[in-house]
């Protein structure tokens, strides 16, 4: 059975979450990923624990078995002018390349868009970073609870009037990363079969995250500007709900919740 994207040939070489699942949605709908690592540690995320017993040392991460179904890898050393010229070879031969350096990193190897441009001008260039490639925050680092923490989440999340409350999963990573740069790789294919050009797509997370309080900084922009009202934690309280107390019954715990009104 043909897969819709089995067509398209990613380079991937970006590390850890982010690009990792951004790259697996590609390979689980087809696409041909091959993570290109550093000669080194290579992609972090196999070194974390906890571990599979009886895989290799270097793929015996759970969540780098998670992440990397479906994908080969290859080592290059692009410090070096060999590890250089392959990768510039292979992206003449593939559609999509990701990564997650900070800003100028592949620039100032030799290796970035424009370079790459010019060895294959269909190529889909996906950059995903904490800020974007230009703004004042463009050269900062940063991990998944500074990009929620600045554009507001963490403030709205925990009990009312204690302290912020990460949550159990990484939403900017993957909600204002990963989902984003895949949408904007098939976007950015779907224009190259118009146009024919290749082109560069710039995900920041801390940008992407906040897309996804849309509703409820549109809804606190009112209320601040009408009734001075600043947004706080509500406990479990959400946008169209008051704040209700969790109910336990023998199945576990459950909310009851007005949200909007019967058709």
């Amino acid at each position: 059975m043909s897969k819709p994207l089995g067509n398209i040939r990613v380079l991937d070489l970006s590390r850890l979450l982010p690009g990792g699942f951004c790259s697996l949605m590609l390979a689980d709908f087809g696409a041909e990923v091959l993570k290109v690592e550093d000669t080194g540690m290579g992609d972090y995320i196999r070194w974390s624990p906890p571990y599979y017993e009886g895989a290799e040392d270097s793929a015996k991460s759970a969540l780098y078995l998670a992440l990397n179904r479906g994908k080969r890898s290859i080592r290059l050393n692009l410090k070096e002018e060999r590890g250089r010229e392959v990768l510039l070879k292979l992206v003449r031969e593939y559609d999509v390349l990701l990564e997650s350096f900070r800003p100028g990193v592949l620039d100032r190897l030799g290796v970035g868009y424009e370079r790459l441009r010019e060895e294959n001008p269909r190529l889909v260039y996906c950059a995903i970073t904490g800020y974007g490639q230009d703004g004042p925050y463009r050269d900062r680092s940063g991990h998944d609870m500074n990009y929620l923490g600045l554009i507001g989440l963490l403030g709205l999340t925990g009990e009312k009037d204690g302290p912020p409350i990460q949550a159990g999963g990484q939403i900017a990573d993957i909600g204002g990363g990963a989902l984003m740069g895949a949408f904007g790789i098939m976007a950015a294919l779907h224009e190259r079969e118009r146009s024919g050009e290749g082109q560069l797509v710039d995900v920041s997370m801390a940008d992407g995250a906040l897309s996804w309080l849309a509703l409820q900084h549109s809804a606190d922009l009112i209320r601040w500007t009408t009734l001075k009202y600043v947004p706080a934690a509500a406990g479990t309280g959400r946008l169209f709900c008051e704040d209700t107390p969790a109910h336990s019954s023998r199945r576990g715990f459950y909310w009851l919740n007005w949200l909007a009104p019967a058709p």
